[in-house]
């Protein structure tokens, strides 16, 4: 079976897609990666990939999409803007993205489309060749609410049309969704396990016991503004936080010589390796920080921010396994707060086993009927 797999041109909306497409090969079954930027330029584990986004800038889009809706702008910056901007800003990545998704897969003509919620291209290049699509969600977000809000955009719409499908696309024959249920709450679809695909190695420090309880500070891999970086006010509140601190991946700004000594610094490193070894991680809300620390059972203190990172860090408070708190508020007692509270790490082992107990990819695929 042929399979072409489609995710928008970031890393954190392809790498949650990794996992199943490399079952899907392991399987025996012809897999192909339509994406673009610097999700295909990282190593994909020798699944062939093409990049549809030559031509479609980003922050290009993105910069159009808020100068164009000022308000919604500043509830977007603000975490308050829900599904409106992410549907007006991936409706013109999209509309960017189809025709050279279409053209793939014209050429690859897979038996199937699998893709995210917010690259429903890959919808529109199925409903083209008339195969079925697949939606796997990559986020703690209702995925088919997303598509719908994609859908809604004019500029989507324009490609819709322009593809011979007037404003509409077919159902997914399958919805296949990551989120736990005692987090987002029960959905349609099918349950899967998310698997963290960020790699693997370590410096020998960081797996080492320590006396000290052991805190991750990690930031979003996309720049822009809204508070995403946590760490000025980590090293702040440092020198009066009995714990080891470790900044994951700082800043070049970042004065190393002026550190607190309980403060120390790490390049890029796989957090599916590293939240085993850490008593807590504070970090800037993106879903696939959320879900990695859920599924290791970290307690977190997630900086609630624009996009879904507001949506995000309510959903962990709300469960209990972790604080909501703005990069301005972080104070040395929400920090020992974060590894001192019991409850807080009960409530992230309780969604640990839950995770767990997920289907992972593989079981998953055995159940579906495509």
């Amino acid at each position: 079976m042929r399979i072409l797999v489609v995710a928008a041109p970031l890393v954190g909306h392809l790498l949650p897609m990794l996992p199943l497409a490399r079952t899907v090969a392991e399987l025996g079954h012809e897999v192909v990666i339509a994406s673009g930027g610097d999700a295909v330029a990282r190593d994909l584990g020798g699944l062939p990939a093409v990049d549809v986004a030559q031509d479609v800038s980003f922050a290009r889009c993105a910069a159009r999409t808020m100068l164009a809706h000022p308000r919604l702008a500043r509830r977007e910056l603000a975490g308050q803007a829900g599904t409106d901007v992410v549907g007006l800003l991936f409706g013109a990545v999209n509309e960017a993205l189809a025709d050279a998704v279409v053209a793939v897969a014209g050429a690859f003509e897979p038996e199937i489309v699998v893709h995210e919620p917010l690259a429903p291209a890959g919808a529109l290049a199925a409903a083209r060749l008339g195969v079925p699509a697949v939606l796997q969600e990559n986020s703690l977000h209702d995925g088919p609410s997303l598509v719908a809000a994609v859908v809604r955009s004019p500029l989507f719409r324009r490609a819709l049309r322009r593809h011979g499908l007037l404003d509409e696309l077919p159902p997914p024959v399958d919805v296949l969704t990551i989120a736990p249920p005692s987090v987002v709450g029960v959905r349609g679809g099918r349950p899967m396990r998310a698997v963290p695909d960020d790699g693997a190695g370590l410096p020998d420090w960081l797996t080492e016991p320590t006396a000290r309880p052991r805190i991750l500070v990690s930031r979003s891999t996309v720049a822009g503004p809204g508070g995403g970086d946590p760490m000025a006010a980590v090293v702040a509140a440092a020198p009066d936080v009995d714990a080891e601190i470790v900044l994951v991946r700082p800043a070049d700004r970042l004065n190393r010589k002026l550190l607190p000594p309980n403060v120390r610094t790490v390049g890029w490193v796989p957090l599916s390796a590293a939240l085993p070894h850490a008593a807590a991680v504070v970090h800037h809300g993106g879903a696939g920080t959320v879900l990695t620390a859920l599924a290791t059972g970290t307690p977190q203190l997630v900086v609630p921010g624009p996009g879904d990172r507001r949506f995000n860090a309510d959903l962990v408070a709300r469960r209990g396994a972790g604080l909501a708190v703005a990069a301005r508020a972080i104070t040395a007692a929400s920090l020992t707060a974060l590894v001192a509270d019991t409850g807080l790490r009960d409530a992230a082992c309780e969604v640990r086993t839950e995770i767990a107990a997920m289907p992972d990819p593989s079981e998953a695929l055995r159940a579906c009927e495509w």
